[in-house]
């Protein structure tokens, strides 16, 4: 999954005007973060920010100083800026990050992609706490289609004849589409709908037509809430698993700047991802920083 669409050469390119925008004299070269500043960057995409002005926020009410470089682009992007010193915490999400620092690794259950990360990460840079909220591939029906075949798990699918299920092209041969469907959970005869929309519009029509019996929607996507779907949980773990993580400079993480983040980790879930989304993407347009600040409040933690 690539959240941020960006090509990296694209991303790459951008970097110094993304950065030079928000303000900073020079804040592409090394080191360029104050000592006593935290400087926070997100990826280009709404949820991503949330998430950066989440952390953003509940460090400053605690006291430290923080400043923003929002919007960066791709991950070729601000692992660079992590690494050179020009931004010091982003929001990451796992299994894409270990993909990245690792494209041979293989791993989707929670702890061996967290090990992963541990081994490949720069000397400079560390994780924090893992939350429970993910943004990852997701198998999706409606209420009433898993209502009608006693559906909670992937695994429950074995029983649907005639499966018919619709996705990306490349779900057809990716290890977590059809040949993990067989491998993991033993299921066969899928019949099988390439829809190039990422879960997007066309996608979500081809469920709700009942033209496809399953969907393969990102986790966070508002139409998952607006639509009642039910997704199937996934206990052997075939997709991989992408949950949220703060991504910092060694030099930044002191005890309290730890305390702060991993309070967001152990508050953060799915959930309120596909709330925040939904209000984000919604008829109100609600603005990140909005959001954040409401969330923080709302869980206690500002």
């Amino acid at each position: 999954m690539n959240k941020t669409k960006l090509t990296a050469l694209a991303a790459v390119a951008a970097l110094g005007l993304a950065l030079a925008g928000c303000g900073s004299d020079d804040p592409t070269s090394s080191g360029s973060s104050d000592k006593g500043t935290i400087t926070v960057g997100s990826a280009a995409f709404p949820e991503n920010e949330i998430i950066a002005e989440i952390y953003a926020q509940a460090l400053e009410a605690k006291g430290v100083k923080v400043k923003k470089q929002l919007n960066i682009g791709a991950r070729e992007a601000y692992i660079k800026a992590l690494k050179d010193g020009a931004i010091d915490l982003v929001p990451e999400y796992t299994g894409n990050l270990l993909g990245y620092l690792d494209p041979k690794a293989t791993a989707t259950t929670p702890d061996a992609i967290e090990d992963g990360i541990d081994d490949a990460l720069p000397d400079n840079l560390e994780i924090l706490d893992v939350s429970k909220a993910e943004d990852k591939d997701s198998l999706n029906v409606t209420s009433e289609f898993a209502a009608a075949n006693n559906l909670k798990t992937i695994e429950d699918l074995k029983s649907v004849k005639g499966l018919k299920l619709g996705a990306n092209p490349e779900f057809a041969e990716r290890p977590y589409g059809i040949p993990g469907l067989e491998k993991v959970y033993g299921i066969t005869g899928v019949k099988f709908t390439a829809i190039n929309d990422g879960g997007g519009p066309a996608t979500l029509k081809a469920l709700l037509d009942g033209k496809i019996d399953v969907a393969d929607i990102y986790s966070t996507t508002p139409s998952i809430l607006a639509n009642k779907l039910v997704t199937l949980e996934d206990p052997k773990s075939l997709i991989a698993s992408q949950n949220v993580v703060p991504l910092i400079n060694d030099d930044k993480a002191t005890d309290t700047v730890e305390d702060v983040l991993n309070a967001i980790s152990a508050q953060l879930t799915t959930a309120d991802l596909l709330d925040l989304n939904s209000k984000n993407q919604g008829a109100d347009k609600t603005a990140p920083a909005v959001l954040a600040k409401q969330w923080l409040t709302d869980k206690g933690l500002i």
